[in-house]
């Protein structure tokens, strides 16, 4: 009977096999680094805006709280952008006829209002309440970052579904008292954490929070 494979064939079925499980450990290190990139999270990427507007300065420097132009945190949704007015309340009187505040001026006069691009954002099939993350006491500088520290403003976290379910099985440590919730440095906890090891754990217990019913599907989708 004829030989139906050459005597290589056996080299060559190996060597494709060995090509095919190194191209599969490759796509699989390969995806779970893109998942994790910043190309994809866009972590510490800065975005364009009508407005050069420094977080560092106003927070920073000047001590502005960020409910004074989110005015929306405690109350939406969502964080709304301030009003052109709110700006205006101080450019009026400062730096009024500075070239980079142009657009300010722009809209105050037409009545159109700035079009900022948002940095951090969830995606739209994604359910995400600000107000009550607030009301609970999460601060700001767990999703945000130190924003008093950002000339241009970056997102600080993936905001992907693991980093959300991290924070929902265990929220008793991102925890603090609402009428702090928009210090960047709350010192106190950073100076004696034992003082405040437990605070968490008394406002789970405190408003009823259940990480159970947290990591749900029905939590986030909706």
């Amino acid at each position: 009977m004829a030989q139906i494979f050459t005597a290589s064939a056996d080299t060559r079925l190996r060597a494709v096999l060995f090509l095919a499980a190194l191209v599969g450990v490759f796509l699989i290190v390969f995806g779970g680094g893109f998942a994790e990139s910043t190309f994809l999270t866009a972590v510490g990427w800065f975005r364009d805006q009508p407005v050069p507007f420094s977080h560092q300065h106003h927070v920073g420097s000047l001590g502005i709280d960020c409910r004074y132009c989110h005015s929306g945190v405690e109350t939406s949704d969502r964080a709304t952008f301030p009003p052109t007015h709110t700006c205006m309340t101080c450019h009026s009187q400062i730096w009024t006829g500075a070239p980079i505040l142009a657009p300010v001026r722009q809209s105050m006069l037409t009545g159109k209002p700035i079009e900022w691009n948002r940095v951090s954002a969830v995606p739209d099939y994604v359910y995400f309440n600000h107000s009550i993350h607030i009301d609970r006491g999460v601060p700001c500088v767990t999703c945000h970052g130190r924003i008093d520290q950002m000339p241009l403003t970056a997102r600080a976290k993936p905001f992907q579904m693991q980093w959300c379910l991290d924070c929902h099985r265990d929220p008793a440590p991102h925890l603090r008292p609402p009428e702090q919730v928009t210090r960047m440095d709350w010192s106190d906890w950073e100076r004696d954490p034992e003082a405040h090891k437990d605070y968490g754990a008394l406002m789970v217990q405190a408003y009823g929070i259940e990480p159970a019913k947290l990591i749900q599907c029905n939590t986030c989708h909706r």
